[in-house]
């Protein structure tokens, strides 16, 4: 008997009827920088080089790690893509730099050419509200390696920032003053110490519903991550930010003294931040010092914003009048602490 690919399990049919209902999605991201359409080898992006003297480009690329094993417990798959641009296009706007485009990466047991648009349709809302353009990706049915029923997913995102002002936290000095961005949740970090506490210890489903969220703790735990480009990207063409601190993975102790100078710390009020609930009942649930839940999640602040005194009040008003919530966290301080919770 002749084999074919799809007795070995890759389904090509299902990979037409993907594409065909991403399309519309990835035009909806197009910017006028997009020079290619889904179908080629490769995405074409033309950068603008009356704007820039020196441009340099940024790239950064992530994952949104177990939280993947929420949305198979739920079923549910349209926000999972937003978490992907988010941890890309978060990091690089940390060197002040403005996404200009993005590229995905779907690994899966079976293609669900639905479940997969889903996906997709989660990655063109982050794309839009990060300002960049969807110019490429793939998907990879890989039976055998991976369960029918599951996926992963990775991003990769490049932007650009003028030579001159590329970021980088070395102009930080004593007497600089801290500004906290508020986070939308948990965002894509911790997953796995969520998952021990809510699904093992807690021995949750995750459609249980907690009357202190006034929702699922599946659809609390699926919030997409916050991307920030809105106001940050505009904020820092105006204004002089000597650092910026995406809050992910190691929480407040790892992530903030990645940007100061030696000998410089961090003195930061938590007391003033409008922590999420979630994350008061993952501590009382799982009996975690606060130590630890600083050095595993953001708490409630997802991106922090280094600044002058000179510039803190003009900056203080850009936010207000945008309406964004910030909180003023602290100052900077000599000490070879790094972070110094008050």
């Amino acid at each position: 008997m002749s084999l074919t690919y799809k007795d070995a399990g890759v389904d090509k049919e299902a990979g037409y009827r993907q594409v065909k209902l991403i399309k519309g999605l990835i035009q909806k991201t197009h910017t006028s920088g997009v020079l290619s359409d889904i179908g080629g080898f490769a995405g074409l992006f033309q950068l603008d080089s009356k704007k820039y003297k020196e441009p340099v480009l940024v790239s950064g690329t992530d994952g949104v790690g177990t939280k993947l094993r929420i949305a198979f417990m739920m079923d549910m798959h349209h926000t999972i893509g937003e978490d992907c641009v988010a941890m890309c296009a978060n990091d690089i706007l940390c060197q002040g730099a403005k996404p200009l485009f993005f590229l995905d990466y779907i690994a899966t047991g079976k293609l669900v050419p639905e479940k997969m648009a889903d996906i997709v349709e989660g990655v063109s809302n982050g794309c839009i509200k990060a300002g960049c353009a969807l110019i490429g990706g793939e998907t990879a049915e890989m039976p055998g390696f991976y369960r029918e029923d599951e996926y992963d997913i990775a991003g990769f995102c490049v932007g650009v920032v003028e030579k001159n002002r590329i970021i980088t936290g070395e102009d930080i000095e004593e007497g600089d003053y801290i500004i906290g961005l508020p986070s939308s949740g948990i965002h894509s970090n911790g997953y796995s110490l969520v998952r021990k506490i809510v699904f093992e210890k807690e021995n949750m489903k995750a459609d249980t519903f907690l009357e202190e969220l006034g929702t699922t703790i599946g659809e609390e735990l699926l919030k997409p991550t916050r991307i920030y480009t809105n106001p940050v990207y505009d904020l820092v063409e105006n204004y002089k930010v000597k650092g910026i601190c995406h809050i992910t993975g190691g929480g407040f102790y790892e992530n903030i003294p990645r940007i100061l100078p030696e000998g410089l710390s961090a003195h930061i009020d938590t007391s003033i931040v409008d922590t999420p609930k979630i994350f008061h009942l993952l501590q009382e649930w799982g009996n975690i010092s606060t130590k630890e839940m600083y050095s595993t999640f953001n708490m409630g602040v997802g991106m922090i914003l280094v600044v002058s005194k000179e510039e803190l009040e003009d900056i203080k008003s850009y936010l207000k009048d945008r309406e964004e919530k910030f909180y003023l966290l602290g100052e900077i301080k000599r000490g070879s602490e790094g972070v110094v919770l008050c």
